[in-house]
């Protein structure tokens, strides 16, 4: 039995990526492995609805001592005391860092590392928010008795940008809620289509609409190649919206369609809806709506050359995301050969069950148990 502390703070209060991987992992942790006590770290709760802390679980918030006044600081230099009043074992930090000071103690912990994209493409973040995310993954990776790796190019970047030893790091994928296994009733794929006003049939975009994802490239693709099919956009607005709402506007681009305000329990609906999903990212750790399309039986455009080919595996048809007619050609595939999007289903269905918790958690709870016997 161990005392294991999660950060917690993006399973409560984050709808995408890192709140998914978090609730994905803390949720599943504590269902197969009952006989530990698991304990969540979170600065605050914003949603109540947005997860619900698992069975046999203890929900830690800051206490009264001297990082009270701003949970963000607890979070980061308050923590490891509270670790080791509460007697923890083992620390897992769910998303690139570790809290300062913990190396210090004998709390075991491991680290995961998603992405090191604001090295690898730093143009995508202010030299600030760089500057902080590098101060803490360089900690993170030091401090940590184990790493843990979302994807193989994912492991590779941790050694190349940071110099850690290979030995220190293995690759435990990610997977989806398990909401995405099951297909949703007639009843419910009704009130999704009437919830949102979604068309009878349409492409699936789902990520937050930043630079590196090319949403602008997706519609720039859909109008130059004449492709009258709506495309609906699901995902948080950044600066970047701006530019493809003003290519929108100037082209008088029609049928495309921005969902707000999506609760993650609506997806899955969304997703089976769709007729494609299409996820042109120039870099990604791990790229978890593609693996929720593969889960809802949706046919994958993704691109080639990164993780994201990993994630998507033979259920997915692989592009540049920089060619424009190559794009064009492969939504035009998606829609217009039945042949390709029933081999693409099939298979990506196939290659998504390798990413089922069955394997990934004992995969993952195996580093716990390396790190504690270290």
């Amino acid at each position: 039995m161990m005392r294991i502390g999660f950060d917690a703070k993006r399973a409560f209060n984050n709808y995408s990526g890192l709140g998914n991987y978090s609730r994905y992992v803390i949720s599943n942790i504590c269902r197969y492995y009952p006989e530990n006590e698991c304990l969540l770290y979170t600065p605050s709760i914003e949603d109540k609805k947005l997860f619900h802390k698992p069975d046999g679980s203890t929900i830690r918030k800051p206490g009264k001592n001297p990082w009270n006044f701003k949970g963000s600081l607890w979070r980061s230099f308050g923590l490891t005391r509270q670790l080791k009043r509460d007697g923890v074992d083992l620390f897992h930090g769910l998303s690139n860092e570790l809290p300062y000071g913990i190396h210090r103690s004998k709390v075991r912990s491991v680290v995961t590392i998603h992405d090191l994209i604001f090295m690898e493409h730093p143009k995508f973040y202010k030299l600030l928010d760089r500057k902080i995310y590098e101060q803490k993954v360089r900690y993170g990776t030091r401090a940590a008795s184990r790493i843990i790796a979302v994807s193989e190019l994912t492991k590779r970047d941790i050694m190349r940008f940071l110099g850690v030893d290979e030995s220190r790091i293995s690759v435990v994928y990610q997977g989806c809620s398990r909401q995405f296994y099951k297909r949703v009733s007639e009843n419910l794929m009704l009130t999704s289509r009437r919830q949102f006003t979604l068309p009878s049939e349409y492409l699936l975009y789902v990520g937050t609409i930043e630079e590196r994802k090319n949403l602008l490239r997706v519609i720039m693709a859909m109008h130059q190649g004449n492709i009258d099919i709506p495309l609906v956009v699901v995902g948080k607005k950044t600066d970047y919206f701006n530019l493809v709402n003003e290519y929108i506007e100037k082209h008088q681009v029609q049928n495309i369609l921005f969902l707000d305000h999506v609760h993650t329990n609506d997806l899955p609906a969304i997703y089976q809806g769709s007729i494609g999903f299409i996820y042109p990212s120039s870099y990604e750790g791990f790229g978890i709506p593609i693996l929720e399309a593969l889960n809802s039986g949706v046919p994958v455009i993704t691109s080639r050359g990164g993780c994201l080919e990993e994630t998507a595996g033979k259920g997915g048809l692989l592009i540049d995301p920089f060619d424009q007619e190559e794009m064009i050609d492969a939504i035009r595939l998606i829609l217009e050969d039945s042949a390709t999007r029933d081999r693409l289903i099939r298979e990506g269905g196939a290659h998504a069950l390798k990413f089922r918790e069955e394997h990934t958690i004992p995969a993952l709870y195996n580093v716990y148990l390396q790190s504690r016997n270290d």
